[in-house]
């Protein structure tokens, strides 16, 4: 366990604290024992062979990521790319608004989940927050939205891409 970083288990379900905020993960659907060893966390598999050593290292990855998270966090970069028209990125609430992509009229929304913090600065999208998974949903969110369905992607590369994923909070 890195310094600063707190892990709490109670049977299946493992709770982080650092200094950035604390996760709580349940791992009860799945056939492992996590226990609390000194300055390390131990997972072991009921299963045998290959997929019990597969549950495990998933199991002590997401771990090992929520302690990253509270400890240094997550920042993923987005890029906006248009050629014709200058597509424009908003922040509403729980929500980022896409307009003009392709000249469309309409607005497409992307969700952002809760705990991520969501910057536009010109052409960047920046998403950042201690938890992984929503970070990284929230970021394939926003690039889903702008997902361009019966186009040839070489052609009209015209969207939000994520370009650059950073260990470590932007402030």
């Amino acid at each position: 366990m890195p310094k600063g970083v707190e892990v709490e288990v109670k049977g299946k379900v493992v709770k982080v604290r650092g200094a950035l905020g604390s996760l709580t993960r349940d791992f009860s659907r799945h056939l492992v024992e996590i226990a609390r060893e000194g300055e390390s966390v131990v997972v072991t598999s009921r299963l045998k062979g290959k997929r019990g050593r597969a549950l495990v290292n998933t199991i002590a990855s997401h771990i090992e990521n929520m302690m990253t998270g509270v400890n240094k966090g997550f920042t993923y970069r987005l890029k906006v790319v248009y050629a014709h028209f200058p597509i424009s990125v908003k922040v509403e609430g729980d929500r980022v608004v896409v307009e003009n992509f392709r000249g469309e009229k309409r607005r497409r929304v992307a969700k952002v989940l809760e705990g991520v913090k969501l910057r536009v600065e010109g052409e960047d999208i920046i998403v950042s927050g201690i938890d992984i998974e929503a970070v990284s949903q929230t970021a394939a969110n926003i690039e889903l939205a702008t997902r361009a369905r019966g186009y040839d992607p070489r052609v009209f590369m015209d969207g939000i891409y994520v370009y650059k994923k950073e260990v470590g909070l932007l402030e």
